[in-house]
């Protein structure tokens, strides 16, 4: 018998069928006859809201009357992916929704389609805060999620007919959108510009102008915990929105500048950042939303005092700095503690030193934010002031511990010279209590290379906190199929709150008949995703040959080119005659990702990739063998249908590149083998899944190293493997576009004479390893009984465990009481 303790609300289907009704009636205005699938969508939502508002209201009374220490996440993107199926799993409605909505007439999946996916975000920065709000909620912790509602987000993209990505403004608010509660009521005033001046010995900010931050609130239910948090994103509104004289006058456009103005703050995630304007407009970006945020928690937890005692303001909440985008933060803190509160400075530095955490994501020093000095002083002049005190204060204590003179200069937050700039990185590890890496590599290469300096000196600051993944959205609604197996499989879907039971299935990777299950759900999957491909982007997937995906971010380190290298060389030895098409063994392979609007190299990889796509897949000689797609804009509901799809996932990043990645934990939690490079979290899943059960390639960090320092010549790779060479020379004759040899030349040029990430130096390694993978692939039994132990082996990947350790090690705080 199945132990069920997964939430189940008393309604029954047909009592919830009357709710909708009800939400049609009043809220939508219409009968069910008259109704849209896109009606059922928001009355169903309305309904499920108000399941959620009594435990809402309950978590955040108990938040501020209680002695338990809040959470705020300060995020500049959450990638929270669709709600409905989320937020009825948690009220335990999720049997009685399918059978209402069949009862009322609709097609489930149609109601499900109407819900529009709020971009707001890029990539695994978001869904990680997306992730850990959800398990703080599901844990019991009251937290606030504080970001930006981007009335467009990241871009929509699409692809134009030479294959190249084109971006498209996402108005993710065009339609009804249920979710989000605006409160006028709670707006903050954030200030910008001006000056700062001197009145009867205090210092005082005056500034030129100010904008409206409103509150947006989405309920952050918690799954079996009874609990549900709080997601604030603020949008940007102007205090003086229109201007009637010079509307009057005809003067159109002029009258409504200011509020122009203020809501561009809010309105794009990341505003291209290559002009001086679109620098400006990042700063003021990342400012609105961490000063609405701090006067906001202070009114939250100090409600109607007008003196409280700040000193207390550490043990209430404290702040996670997710990424260096929230860092300023720092100094805002402290001027609110100084300039309206009154404190002396050591006073204010201590609440502040409390208050803050930081998560670096990054070992790329060029992702490391730096700012001009000159724009924190035109925009933010009192700021400057505090950092520039902050810095003397800190040069200071480095005199303290420390001789090595190039050390201090090299840690200076604000460096020295004619145009100074600021390192908030730098800025954070002195401003904040804790500093913590995403996975045990990246943390340890945190310490010995991108913050070595600040480990030598601060070494009790550093601490790693691997990734998780909520395994509510990337199993249980993701993956219905497996989550049956698994509870089948273990007698109990307790797994859903602890992961670690995925251990139990350890022993029925040795049952055969267990294990033909197993492979039974993967097909289903892949038939699922196949129809999905269809259906979505008129893609013809053959759901029988093997599903090899990667998907993330484009970038050059991620070396989506060496796998685009590897088709080629593929395609090209069918072509040849080298390899007899017949004994190919059959593969389809999906990529997914975007690239930064600016990012021309990764634009071009793009191109290459869909033109690869075009060649190959209208090439009679090797239809049925291999097969290469790129479904365009990537997003959380394309990979909830890829991942449970997906036989061989990529996580081929150069090593020491890659800060951890979840899109790798993703997959191994959904039955799919990885082949890999010792980087970022790939580490431990190897460790924890087995070797045996892990395709590893490529060179190590240590070897990545020394040949840096010996000096790196792709040219010598490119002349020593033929393989290589031809899928390079395909590249630059024109065979992917349409005989033009220029297209690609940036790319070719690049590969044989620069290759940063030496994408060239471990092609050979990666084309070795795909013949490990195919003999493996031959034997299904033994492949899927290794996918099996994937998935029992990865329980440490969830976010609840992730976020366990930031109570215990960072956060020093716990679950509310009953």
């Amino acid at each position: 018998m199945t132990e069920h303790t997964a939430p189940m609300s008393p309604t029954t289907p047909g009592e919830f069928a009357d709710e909708i009704r009800k939400e049609l009636k009043y809220t939508q205005g219409v009968t069910t006859e008259q109704a849209t699938p896109a009606d059922v969508y928001v009355a169903t939502a309305t309904a499920v809201r108000k399941h959620l508002v009594d435990s809402w209201a309950s978590t955040q009374h108990d938040m501020v009357a209680g002695s338990t220490k809040a959470v705020g996440y300060f995020s500049a993107e959450f990638l929270m992916g669709k709600q409905l199926l989320n937020a009825l799993l948690n009220a335990g409605l999720s049997d009685q929704f399918y059978d209402a909505v069949k009862e009322l007439g609709f097609d489930v999946q149609d109601v499900i389609d109407s819900e529009y996916e709020p971009g707001l975000g890029n990539g695994g920065l978001g869904r990680l805060a997306a992730c850990y709000i959800d398990s703080l909620a599901s844990k019991g912790v009251p937290a606030f999620g504080y970001g930006i509602q981007y009335r467009y987000g990241i871009f929509k993209q699409e692809f134009d007919e030479q294959g190249a990505q084109v971006e498209r403004p996402d108005y993710w608010l065009a339609n009804e959108e249920p979710w989000g509660h605006i409160d006028y009521n709670r707006s903050q005033r954030v200030n910008y510009g001006g000056s700062v001046v001197e009145e009867n010995g205090k210092k005082v900010w005056k500034p030129a102008w100010s904008v409206r931050a409103v509150p947006v609130d989405y309920m952050v239910p918690g799954y079996a915990s009874g609990r549900v948090n709080t997601l604030r994103l603020w949008s940007a509104k102007s205090y003086d929105e229109f201007d009637l004289l010079a509307f009057n006058k005809s003067e159109y456009v002029d009258a409504v500048k200011p509020q122009v103005a203020a809501e561009n703050i809010s309105k794009i995630l990341y505003p291209e950042d290559s002009t001086p304007q679109g620098k400006a407009l990042r700063l003021e970006q990342q400012y609105f939303f961490v000063a609405a945020s701090i006067q906001d928690a202070i009114r939250v937890f100090y409600p109607g005092e007008e003196n409280p005692d700040l000193t207390t303001f550490p043990s209430k909440i404290c702040f996670q700095l997710n990424d260096t985008h929230p860092v300023i933060g720092i100094p805002e803190l402290m001027r609110v503690l100084i300039d309206e509160y009154g404190y002396d400075w050591d006073t204010a530095w201590s609440i502040t030193n409390k208050s803050f955490n930081y998560t670096c994501h990054t070992l790329l020093p060029e992702a490391l934010e730096v700012w001009s000095a000159k724009l924190i002083g035109e925009l933010l002049p009192r700021h400057l002031e505090i950092i520039n005190k902050i810095n003397e204060q800190f040069v200071a204590e480095l005199g303290t511990k420390t001789n090595d003179s190039a050390k201090i200069d090299r840690m200076r937050i604000v460096t020295d010279g004619e145009d100074p700039q600021v390192h908030m990185a730098y800025l954070a590890t002195y401003g904040g209590s804790h500093v913590n890496g995403v996975a045990a590599l990246h943390s340890q290469l945190l310490k010995d290379v991108t913050l070595r300096d600040f480990s030598d000196v601060y070494g009790d600051k550093f601490t790693n906190v691997t990734n998780g993944v909520t395994p509510r959205r990337f199993i249980r609604i993701a993956n219905p199929r497996l989550s049956a197996l698994i509870t089948e499989g273990l007698g109990t879907d307790r797994w859903l709150s602890d992961l670690d039971m995925l251990e139990g299935l350890v022993p029925l990777a040795k049952d055969d008949e267990f294990v033909k299950k197993f492979a039974a759900v993967k097909q289903a999957n892949k038939v699922a995703f196949s129809n999905y491909a269809k259906r979505e982007y008129d893609f013809d997937i053959d759901p029988n040959t093997m599903v090899n995906s990667m998907i993330k971010r484009l970038h050059e380190y991620k070396r989506q080119s060496l796998k685009i290298l590897s088709v080629i060389s593929q395609y090209a030895d069918i072509k040849s005659g080298k390899v007899s098409a017949d004994d190919i063994l059959p593969r389809t392979v999906v990529f997914g990702a975007k690239a930064a609007p600016g990012y021309k190299m990764a634009k071009l990889t793009i191109q290459l990739i869909n033109n690869v796509a075009r060649v190959v897949n209208n090439d009679p000689d090797v239809k049925g063998k291999l097969a290469v797609y790129y479904p365009w804009n990537y997003n959380i509901r394309l990979a909830q249908h890829l991942i449970p799809a997906t036989d061989l996932d990529e996580q081929i990043s150069q090593a020491g590149k890659e800060a951890s990645g979840t899109g790798n934990m993703k997959f191994a939690l959904n039955g799919a083998m990885t082949v890999g490079t010792l980087d970022g979290a790939n580490v431990e899943i190897r460790e924890r899944v087995g070797a045996e059960n892990f395709f590893l390639f490529g060179m190590t960090v240590d070897e990545v190293e020394a040949l840096y320092a010996k000096g790196y010549e792709p040219k010598s790779y490119y002349e020593a493997d033929p393989r290589l060479k031809q899928a390079v020379d395909m590249v630059a004759d024109g065979t992917f576009s349409e005989g033009d040899k220029g297209l690609y030349g940036p790319l070719v040029t690049d590969w044989l004479n620069k290759d940063y990430f030496m994408t060239l130096a471990d092609f050979s390694a990666y084309m070795d390893i795909q013949g490990e993978i195919e003999t493996l692939y031959r034997e299904p039994l033994e492949w899927s009984r290794k996918a099996l132990l994937n998935v029992a082996n990865s329980g440490f990947f969830s976010s609840d465990r992730a976020i366990d350790d930031y109570l215990r090690d960072i956060w020093e705080t716990g679950p509310l009481g009953e």
